[in-house]
């Protein structure tokens, strides 16, 4: 008889807990099955998109821009979760950092529904409008350069949200609050499960390089073209009102101490239509929005503790120009009444 040495079949080991995985750098592990996604945009801990992961299905919350997406789709390899087993994209809003590549993405899920605030449903099926708006702001060159083609997505793939809205992710309840003050096609989404807001812009931005012995500091984003500052107090009170133990904010990432970054947002929001007002009619007012907001920056900064206070003033050049654009439509709307 003959025999035949018969390779033994390779040893097949078992998955690695979430907790052993190797995450890539831009990807961060926030407990509860909360992943906190740097997509890359302008700069390293700028732009967050979140992967919430739960008994092996997942939801994005925010999707950076179509630049993005590889990083996105590389940390759902990297937590093991296959590709259709994504229910969920959910834009906070449609401003391009957060929305910009929803549609590329949603070509790798197959499974996936986008749940947008109904002001939002038509700028994810047809995107040409919101390109426009986003051209007027940023320039053609910055535009290709930053945020590429926007792709259209199938209208029986998106869902319209609304106040009290609940979806279930795997069982875990993710509630809709419609939240107005930085976009009127804002909602902020509550997840139970960790007692955390994903708060897109209506929680200010909270850089982690300003974080000192004191805690984050926190400052309210008046993008264009819908700051309404009544608003916007509103929202954050609401959000405040749930006792969150935490707000997963776009930019950037998880912060606590929720009374006293909420109790500061309240504040700055009254400066910022403080420091506007008198400007009004200024004849070269978008410059003096720009120096104002700069030598706010830097008082703020300063009585933070941070250590480089001019390095910090620099990092917050697009916020800068960006906000003053947001005030000055903010002063011609209320000018016309």
């Amino acid at each position: 008889t003959k025999w035949r040495l018969i390779a033994a079949p390779p040893r097949l080991e078992p998955p690695r807990p979430l907790a052993q995985r190797m995450l890539p750098e831009f990807v961060d592990a926030l407990g509860g099955g909360v992943f906190a996604i740097d997509t890359g945009f302008t700069r390293p801990r700028f732009d967050a998109a979140y992967l919430i992961v739960q008994d092996g299905r997942a939801a994005f919350v925010d999707s950076g821009t179509n630049f993005s997406v590889p990083r996105l789709l590389t940390a759902l390899d990297a937590v093991g979760i296959a590709r259709d087993a994504v229910d969920w994209v959910i834009p906070t809003h449609v401003h391009l950092d957060h929305a910009g590549g929803v549609g590329l993405l949603m070509q790798s899920l197959d499974n996936a529904c986008v749940l947008v605030h109904e002001r939002g449903v038509r700028h994810m099926v047809d995107p040409r409008a919101l390109f426009e708006g986003a051209l007027a702001v940023y320039g053609a060159q910055e535009m290709q350069r930053s945020y590429g083609e926007l792709q259209p997505i199938d209208a029986n793939r998106v869902r319209a949200t609304h106040e009290g809205m609940v979806v279930e992710l795997a069982g875990r309840p993710l509630r809709f609050a419609d939240t107005p003050g930085h976009a009127r096609h804002h909602h902020c989404i509550w997840d139970e499960h960790t007692r955390g807001w994903f708060t897109g812009d209506t929680f200010g931005l909270s850089y982690r390089e300003y974080d000192t012995a004191g805690g984050a500091w926190i400052t309210p984003t008046t993008t264009p073209v819908q700051f309404e500052p009544d608003s916007l107090r509103q929202s954050i009170d609401r959000l405040v009102a749930r006792d969150p133990q935490c707000m997963y904010l776009t930019h950037y990432s998880r912060v606590r101490d929720i009374p006293r970054l909420a109790s500061l947002l309240h504040e700055q929001i009254n400066a910022l239509v403080a420091l506007a007002e008198p400007l009004r009619g200024h004849p070269a007012r978008h410059r003096a929005l720009c120096e104002q907001l700069r030598a706010f920056y830097r008082a703020q900064l300063s009585r933070h503790g941070v250590a480089d206070v001019e390095a910090g003033v620099q990092a917050l050049a697009l916020d800068t120009e960006l906000n003053a654009q947001g005030l000055e439509v903010w002063l011609d709307r209320v000018r016309r009444g």
